[in-house]
């Protein structure tokens, strides 16, 4: 194949294109293509999306650009190797710096400086004059291009139906001619399949603030800008098959790739003399020893020789270090902090002081299930005083610079409510209308619309237009719409960030962000490390500080006398107003039925109140269980060594990860993405994705249908929330101990409580009672 599109728009060129990176590849290998471009406004923010989707398919990806300058015709930018690509990060950082979030302003004078190892494309006008001549304006800037670039400027030409495309093709030949500068054949692809067309005047509706009634020529005029098959494009470039051949010789001189993009941990943490692991190795023992005394407990120093071992094998120990780095610059300054995640239950990070959660008294697997069959570090995650974490994040930006550090994005999708209110409006229809129709939406499926609770609203079910906005508003969920700022997570590098991918500019004062989110850098293997807010950790502090000063103790998070029953007794008694994480009215409707008499059951109890168990079908088994009113079966003896602790009932993430790799087949990949549909805040549905292969999976290893069918509708309710029990572990330590202070000082609990707010469900006048 000859042919390779190398002008794509996704809706990562928001309100621009209407189909998803992902769309867009299936549909390039579903029809033979090797490889493609994607070229988003100013932006590389869909690119990874785009390259993991392709590496499914067999598909290579060119990462690219179209950059739309102040001061000249717009450029599509194709770096060649590694070097090149970092430059055009640098550029795109560049124009977004200068400007308000949200905008990039780039200048000709900016590609000059940053041209090097790129090729570039020209986009002539898109409307000719009556003559179908280009105008001496852009013939003077092709020229300037042509002075700048030499050999790696091609100019663009489309056959897009517009009755006039012979003829500028012609004219476009006649450039070819007149400056050298050779022809290269795009679509201008804006989506997928030809049936996008109709959502592309609708994003285009939504952009320019106009109805499909009155945008006129603001829309395309047909449906060609699709991703044609390579045989249609050589069809239609027939009299120039220089044109077809160009973008072939393009591509094949682009050969980077963003596997090639290698994240390197900061060096700072590495103290001279010694490497990585000998700095880790060092610390956790004399942590150890600081906490433990010596002899060491035996399961103690059998706990941290393994996971040495394991993060040797992996060359986690930098990331260790740069977390323990910031719980240090913490601690120095008196700001209450705490670990979490899939690692940070683990002994070395009790040692190292990153979490308080005492790993003797408490037994979780370091290594996340599926770690080391994927090379990414394990995920901490650190809360901080919420009135004091700004001081960390401008320390990491002060220790390492901006240009090294940044917050990771996150994407804001199209929800039902959104999506219909801008389909709804684009449409024509009334104010009046989209309120009641917007307001009639609590889910967007089958059953509602089907139902009589559209009819309820006043609306006609079978009203062809109502029918159109709501097939477009399907089509239209889950769009990018902006990239927001995440809620702490920074990627830390050693070279400059901008090597990785373009930084842009938060709406906060001092903050900066990458344009990727966490599942982007996830896919590419960098380090993120979430620092993080917790009010809770505020009121802690300053409980800490009255007990000291009222009461002469000192107290630590680890040191909080622990397994106190009366403690216990009052959380059972659902005494808990003000507490953390089991302070609201279904948690105090909860204690009393489960009555928690150890660590553990807060553990459960943290992560028992939630949307996903609770849809899922999981509180009731799990009491009656408990209570020995239902006996506690396990279907094989595989499931008893997951499901043991939990009485057979899948509580918590980590066990529906193992459920779906021991029972149904999956891979540690497969079942990473089903964790990831599991995550909290994702869009309904896409757990189901996976009912087939799990239901057929462990029917195919002798479990029953029925058992099988029971135990997706359990993980599917994850879809809403699915809570990792490592979390929920980090969050017990926090309950017990704001508990703790609520029974044996409540004096000092309730005065630390009143100088956080606001926080919590309770008004201060409450907490006074």
């Amino acid at each position: 194949m000859d042919y390779t599109e190398l002008q794509v728009t996704s809706n990562f060129s928001f309100l621009r294109g209407a189909s998803h990176p992902e769309e867009l590849v299936e549909q390039a290998a579903a029809l033979g293509y090797g490889s493609m471009a994607i070229t988003d406004h100013n932006t590389l923010a869909g690119i990874v999306r785009a390259h993991s989707a392709a590496k499914k398919h067999g598909l290579r990806i060119i990462p690219a650009a179209r950059l739309n300058l102040v001061d000249g015709p717009p450029l599509l930018a194709y770096p060649t190797d590694r070097d090149a690509y970092a430059r055009l990060s640098a550029l795109l950082t560049e124009g977004n710096r200068r400007t308000e979030k949200g905008k990039c302003e780039l200048y000709k004078a900016d590609v000059y400086r940053y041209a090097e190892g790129m090729i570039f494309i020209s986009l002539p006008p898109v409307d000719l004059d009556d003559e179908f001549d280009f105008g001496e304006d852009f013939r003077r800037e092709l020229l300037e291009y042509k002075k700048a670039f030499g050999r790696q400027l091609y100019v663009a030409a489309s056959w897009l139906y517009r009755g006039s495309d012979a003829k500028r093709l012609y004219r476009i030949g006649e450039l070819e001619a007149d400056f050298g500068i050779p022809m290269v054949a795009t679509n201008d692809v804006h989506f997928h399949s030809p049936e996008r067309r109709q959502l592309q005047d609708i994003v285009t509706c939504v952009r320019e603030k106009k109805t499909i009634y009155n945008a006129g020529y603001l829309l395309y005029g047909n449906a060609e800008r699709y991703l044609k098959p390579a045989g249609e494009m050589e069809r239609l470039f027939g009299k120039y098959p220089q044109a077809i051949e160009n973008t072939r010789r393009i591509a094949e001189a682009c050969r980077f790739n963003l596997d090639s993009l290698k994240y390197v941990y900061p060096r700072e943490i590495m103290p001279d003399g010694r490497t990585p692991l000998e700095e880790l190795t060092r610390l956790a023992w004399q942590g150890a020893y600081d906490f433990f005394g010596d002899p060491l407990p035996e399961k103690v120093s059998s706990a941290i020789e393994h996971e040495l071992k394991f993060i040797a094998e992996m060359d986690y120990a930098p990331y260790f270090l740069t977390v323990y780095d910031i719980v240090r610059e913490a601690r120095s300054r008196g700001i209450l902090c705490q670990g979490r995640g899939s690692a940070a239950n683990s002994t070395i990070c009790f040692c190292l002081g990153i979490t308080a959660v005492n790993p003797t008294k408490f037994d979780l697997l370091f290594e996340r299930f599926i770690s080391s069959a994927r090379n990414e570090p394990p995920d901490i995650d650190v809360d901080f005083e919420h009135e004091r974490r700004e001081e960390i994040i401008q320390y990491i930006y002060e220790k390492y610079g901006r240009d090294r550090a940044g917050i990771v994005a996150t994407v804001t999708q199209l929800r039902q409510k959104g999506a219909v209110r801008d389909v709804a409006k684009a449409m024509g229809m009334s104010v009046d209308a989209i309120n009641r129709l917007s307001s009639s939406i609590w889910e967007f499926t089958d059953e509602w619309f089907e139902g009589d609770r559209i009819s309820e609203h006043g609306f006609n079910p079978k009203d062809p237009h109502l029918v159109k906005v709501l097939e477009l508003t399907r089509q239209f969920m889950g769009f990018p719409r902006q990239l927001g700022q995440h809620t702490g997570g920074f990627v830390i590098t050693d070279g400059k960030l901008t090597d990785l991918c373009p930084v842009i500019n938060a709406r906060m004062e001092d903050r900066t962000n990458i344009e990727w989110n966490k599942d982007d850098i996830d896919a590419l293997g960098f380090l993120k490390i979430d620092v993080l807010a917790l009010g809770m950790l505020t009121c802690i502090r300053k409980a800490f500080d009255l007990a000291r000063a009222h009461h002469g103790l000192e107290l630590t998070l680890a040191t909080v006398p622990q397994d106190d029953p009366e403690v216990y007794d009052m959380i059972s008694a659902a005494d808990t107003i003000g507490v953390f994480q089991i302070e609201s009215r279904a948690q105090q409707s909860m204690l009393p039925r489960l009555r928690p008499r150890n660590f553990y059951d807060l553990v459960i109890e943290v992560a028992i109140v939630r949307p996903g168990p609770i849809q899922g079908d999981m509180v009731h088994p799990y009491l009656r269980r408990r209570n020995g009113e239902e006996e506690v079966e396990y279907p094989s003896p595989e499931l008893e060594a997951i499901l043991g602790k939990t009485l057979g009932v899948p509580l918590f993430q980590e066990q529906a990860m193992k459920i779906a790799i021991v029972a149904a087949g999956f891979t540690p990949a497969e079942a990473d993405e089903l964790r990831r549909s599991m995550a909290t805040f994702k869009a309904k549905g896409l757990v189901s994705r996976f009912e087939r292969k799990l239901i057929d999976g462990m029917v195919s290893r002798g479990y029953k249908k029925e058992f099988a069918e029971r135990v997706f509708r359990q993980l599917e309710g994850f879809g809403s929330y699915g809570f990792p029990e490592s979390h929920a572990a980090s969050f017990a330590l926090l309950v017990y101990v704001s508990c703790w202070l609520k029974h044996r000082y409540p004096d000092v609990f309730a005065a630390a409580l009143l100088n956080s707010q606001p926080m919590g469900f309770y008004a201060p006048a409450q907490i006074v009672l």
